[in-house]
């Protein structure tokens, strides 16, 4: 990991724009993010000159060696209650999308007994984290790099007969042994009618011939997530069937080819969508073209119609648009691209002209 440092400093910067006296971070990526934590049990508390990692009595010695700059407060209870009652009579920010309410109450009163005033702030350490550093896309590289290398072993395996929830097996398998701490997420393969659900995780249903199978597959490496989608096609399509993902491979195409710095996220997904929409599928498109990918698997920026983020060098996206055809089947085609000043960088490496399967 990278000096935490500098990752504090542009921290302070953001606090101090606000007006505000310091933060609690208690969601665990961010947590991670800053100090180089990876335990299950964590919050920090931030301030313009100190930085303080509060966990438990298990994590006493890792919290040490993997946060070497940060003062370590082991304490029983939860550690965003500590980080409350350690705040002081000023003004706190802490992490509303990381707090239930249930949390949000107890925080309340526990900064009550400190005088500190608590004030609910959104995306600040994400906002960092969008903008990826050269070792982080290097990590994110290597996730995608195993997860297309499984790939290529269980596309032999994709035939008529085979269970979807076998093959998404097979993955997660051939994924750990590469390296891979875990999937990125509940693996998706979804045959014929079912790949028209777009997060139509594994079943078992056996594979049938003349019929899409969608692949939405992950790894997560040293932290870092990987997301690809590829459709392939059991046996020889008909018209209807190639026009579908001809379709969606273009406006995949186009959107990449809209990715660069200084662009908004909400054009990308335009550029996808008017693909879609011209061939009169866009009723069947509903989701975003694609979301920011590092220590989560979905984080900033969104690349939607509702999107008014602005890409930025360094930002790793999904470029993933769809069509699914109730009854009948989905197709869907993504790649995880590194935003650069010229354009974007495709960092997934399997090809996607290699679909139908005979």
């Amino acid at each position: 990991m990278p000096d935490p440092s500098l990752r504090l400093r542009k921290l302070r910067g953001l606090l101090a724009d606000r007006h505000l006296d310091a933060l609690i971070v208690s969601s665990l990526p961010n947590v991670r993010y800053l100090s180089g934590f990876t335990g299950s049990s964590a919050a920090l508390l931030v301030d313009a000159d100190h930085a303080l990692l509060i966990t438990d009595s298990r994590y006493a010695e890792q919290s040490a060696a993997e946060a070497p700059g940060f003062d370590i407060d082991v304490s029983p209870g939860v550690p965003a209650l500590v980080a409350a009652r350690s705040a002081g009579p000023r003004r706190v920010a802490f992490e509303a999308e990381a707090a239930s309410y249930a949390l949000w109450e107890q925080m309340r009163g526990a900064a009550e007994k400190s005088s500190a005033q608590l004030a609910p702030v959104r995306g600040l350490v994400e906002s960092l984290r969008a903008r990826k550093e050269p070792d982080e896309v290097a990590l994110i590289t290597r996730a995608v790099e195993i997860t297309s290398a499984a790939f290529e072993e269980v596309l032999p395996m994709v035939v008529p007969g085979a269970v979807e929830r076998d093959l998404a097996l097979e993955l997660e398998l051939r994924m750990k042994r590469a390296g891979a701490e875990d999937v990125a997420f509940d693996l998706i393969v979804a045959s014929g009618p079912r790949s028209a659900l777009p997060h139509g995780r594994a079943s078992e249903k056996r594979l049938s011939a003349g019929e899409f199978v969608v692949f939405d597959i992950g790894a997560r490496y040293k932290g870092y997530h990987s997301d690809m989608t590829r459709t392939v096609f059991l046996g020889n399509p008909g018209s209807a069937d190639s026009e579908l993902y001809n379709t969606v491979l273009s406006a995949q195409l186009d959107g990449i080819a809209a990715a660069k710095s200084g662009v908004a996220a909400g054009d990308v997904d335009a550029a996808s969508r008017r693909v879609i929409d011209a061939a009169g599928h866009g009723s069947r498109f509903g989701h975003g073209t694609g979301h920011g990918v590092g220590l989560a698997v979905h984080e900033a920026p969104r690349v939607g119609q509702r999107s008014e983020e602005v890409l930025e060098e360094g930002m790793t996206i999904t470029v993933e648009p769809g069509i699914y055809v109730q009854g009948r089947g989905g197709v869907r085609i993504e790649d995880i691209v590194l935003v650069t000043r010229e354009g974007c960088r495709v960092l997934t490496p399997t090809p996607k002209d290699r679909w139908i399967l005979e």
